[in-house]
């Protein structure tokens, strides 16, 4: 594809420039998807202490209230890519944006914990069509030069919903306002409905329906410059007509193509399995474990929701500078030496003031650690790894494999705590995570400032996944 970074001088022009901030305006407000997905993913902490009091809910239904969101989610993840093929990017974050309202809605004003479990699927459902429509979409909208941090950007956005559903918890919680704590997220569902009917279409969505004068229309507005649009849009048809199978039937046929959406499947293991949703989900009993307070735990939450933030903003800025394999084994490492000590602290009982800061520092540097890496980059690589016919089914498959992983993992964790102890269940992610270090190095290819169609052709031609990007 001929990009606009791919200028001899390596400087851009004028027309170029304004034609990256046009396509990054609306990957960004593509992105607000990512905050739905927060919001929702970080009130349940604040909230499920509260709602297990009001529903006398055990663990075991803690545990599925929870989690039914993740159900939903890989509901939604299976049925995303039909629905993304059929009305486009932008029609699947339509229809994700209507479910986020309706669920919202149900949980607020749930009665019992049925209600509740109903309102958290139809939460799932949004997310799991999200999640997989909004990096597609901005994957196919920027270009290669930014396209790194516009897909990361979406996990920032997902890091400023879960901060801002702490901060919403920790202000509600002194009067155990749950119902407001769940309500209040009708506002930005609201919003991102009225901001998904100004999208365009994505230009490679319109080539595969075969409308390359609309796809034209569209890559000239984003890029502002003829030669520019009508080059990319050459490429994108050329990539189109080579892989005349789809979806299932390409998966079928062409071995290459199953190790990217085997590749994508691992990468949404290696996320889950990092430990992140277990702490984000559960931080308050996490923090009750070493003998925090109540309140204090739901503040000591909201500090994790602030780092997850803001080392995600650090990752945006160096995922197309550092590129995406430093900051994934660097991420790698220091979730395991942080969770480790995690683990070793609450083996010992981190029962003082300082071991109780210690075992704080400890979770903050996890969660910067997964910042920088798992968190925003095995999303950009699943969407990048993908050929052009196969995208659809390949970042399906992968994003079924986060929720259902999720699932699990959120469905789990409450009783495995209580069997194995928070000091075993914590080293056992501490061991993962130096896992997946061995597995980014063997597998995960170097994306950056690579174009989707070279890596496409380095896919095809047979090339070894880590060598995708040369």
């Amino acid at each position: 594809m001929v990009g606009i970074a791919s200028s001899s001088s390596g400087e851009l022009s004028t027309e170029q420039t304004r034609s990256t901030a046009r396509a990054t305006t609306l990957g960004i407000l593509a992105a607000l998807a990512g905050l739905m997905f927060g919001l929702d993913t970080g009130v349940v902490a604040g909230a499920l202490p509260f709602i297990a009091t009001d529903f006398h809910a055990s663990d075991a239904l803690q545990g599925w209230i929870v989690s039914s969101m993740m159900a939903g989610a890989t509901v939604g993840s299976l049925f995303a890519g039909r629905i993304s093929v059929r009305f486009g990017r932008t029609g699947a974050m339509l229809g994700a944006a209507i479910l986020f309202l309706i669920g919202t809605l149900l949980c607020a004003l749930a009665p019992g914990a049925t209600i509740m479990i109903v309102g958290r699927l139809f939460l799932g459902l949004a997310v799991g069509v999200a999640a997989f429509a909004a990096p597609l979409y901005i994957s196919e909208i920027t270009v290669e030069s930014v396209r790194g941090a516009m897909i990361s950007f979406y996990q920032l956005m997902v890091s400023l919903g879960i901060f801002l559903a702490f901060v919403s918890d920790s202000l509600l919680a002194p009067g155990a306002h749950w119902r407001w704590m769940l309500g209040v997220m009708a506002v930005p569902a609201s919003c991102f409905l009225g901001i998904v009917l100004i999208l365009p279409h994505s230009p490679r969505w319109l080539m595969m329906r075969g409308e390359k004068d609309r796809a034209r229309r569209v890559l000239q507005s984003l890029r502002s410059d003829e030669e520019v649009a009508e080059a990319e849009l050459i490429d994108i048809q050329s990539r189109l007509q080579k892989s005349s199978d789809a979806g299932v039937g390409l998966f079928k046929s062409n071995s290459n193509f199953r190790r990217t959406v085997f590749l994508g499947m691992l990468l949404q293991i290696m996320q889950q399995l990092s430990g992140i949703n277990a702490l984000l989900y559960y931080a308050p009993r996490v923090f009750q474990a070493a003998h925090f307070g109540t309140n204090a735990s739901i503040w000591a939450t909201t500090l994790v929701g602030l780092t997850n933030m803001a080392l995600t903003g650090v990752a945006i800025a160096c995922v197309d500078r550092w590129g995406r394999r430093p900051l994934l084994i660097l991420s790698c490492a220091i979730a395991a030496f942080s969770l480790a000590g995690v683990g070793t602290l609450l083996a010992i009982g981190a029962s003082s003031f300082a071991s109780q800061l210690l075992l704080c520092g400890f979770v903050l540097l996890f969660v910067a650690g997964f910042a920088i890496g798992e968190g925003p980059l095995v999303w950009t690589l699943c969407s990048e790894v993908q050929p052009t016919r196969g995208r659809d089914f390949g970042i399906g498959c992968s994003t079924v494999t986060n929720w259902a992983a999720n699932w699990a993992i959120s469905n789990t964790f409450p009783l495995g705590m209580a069997m194995m102890g928070a000091s075993s269940t914590f080293l056992m992610f501490a061991v993962f995570n130096g896992l997946f270090i061995l597995v980014t190095l063997w597998f995960v290819p170097e994306t950056k400032g690579v174009s989707l169609e070279r890596l496409e052709a380095n896919l095809f031609a047979g090339t070894r996944l880590r060598d995708l990007g040369r």
